[in-house]
């Protein structure tokens, strides 16, 4: 008799780690380059979800709740790339200028909105949002952006390292193709957070004030 998944995971890797009282939203990559039909990094996952996660942020700011974004940015030269755009090359269209490196209109950032430029794929590494929130007496992150199973993982999983609870609204973060997003959902709920509807966490922000 098979196995399932969930029946797999049972007992050891099905915790909640639930909200805490100060939470941040984190939104990951959500630029033109993967909501742009025709570009290299077009995935109609995160079209999706860069729409589903404009009533999140509403409800986010209505609350007084920081809302803090990253893009990926390179020298023209490449250099700063490192092993992953050699890995990656179409990373090396990610340059300032470029407008698909811009953030999608839709959830454009607002002025007191914090954008932070990375060049990896977790928004904490070589980066200064660690110290950020730390300094906002943050103890909960909601991921949103792209990709689930990059960017967004890589964020939990350090997320998670520097102590903080980690929520994922799961309409809110899209991928490539659906194996891979749902994968990686059922393994940052599994061990590095909570992933819930995003029905959920707006009650949550919406219960704040």
């Amino acid at each position: 008799m098979s196995v399932t998944r969930e029946d797999n995971y049972k007992g050891v890797f099905d915790g909640r780690i639930g909200f805490g009282r100060r939470p941040a939203i984190v939104v990951i990559d959500f630029t033109l380059a993967y909501t742009t039909p025709g570009a290299p990094f077009f995935a109609a996952g995160v079209v999706d979800a860069v729409r589903e996660t404009v009533p999140l942020l509403e409800a986010a700011r209505a609350a007084g709740v920081p809302v803090i974004y990253t893009k990926v940015l390179y020298h023209p030269s490449g250099r700063d790339g490192g092993m992953f755009m050699r890995k990656v090359p179409a990373l090396a269209l990610m340059v300032p200028g470029e407008k698909l490196a811009e953030i999608d209109p839709l959830v454009a950032p607002q002025e007191a909105d914090v954008v932070i430029v990375k060049q990896y794929p977790s928004p904490f590494f070589g980066t200064s949002l660690g110290a950020l929130l730390t300094a906002e007496g943050i103890d909960t992150l909601i991921l949103t952006g792209c990709s689930t199973s990059g960017c967004v993982r890589a964020g939990a999983i350090d997320g998670v390292q520097y102590g903080f609870r980690v929520i994922v609204p799961r309409e809110c973060v899209g991928d490539r193709h659906d194996g891979p997003h749902d994968a990686n959902l059922f393994d940052i709920n599994a061990k590095y957070g909570d992933v819930l509807p995003k029905s959920e966490v707006i009650d949550y922000l919406r219960g704040l004030g």
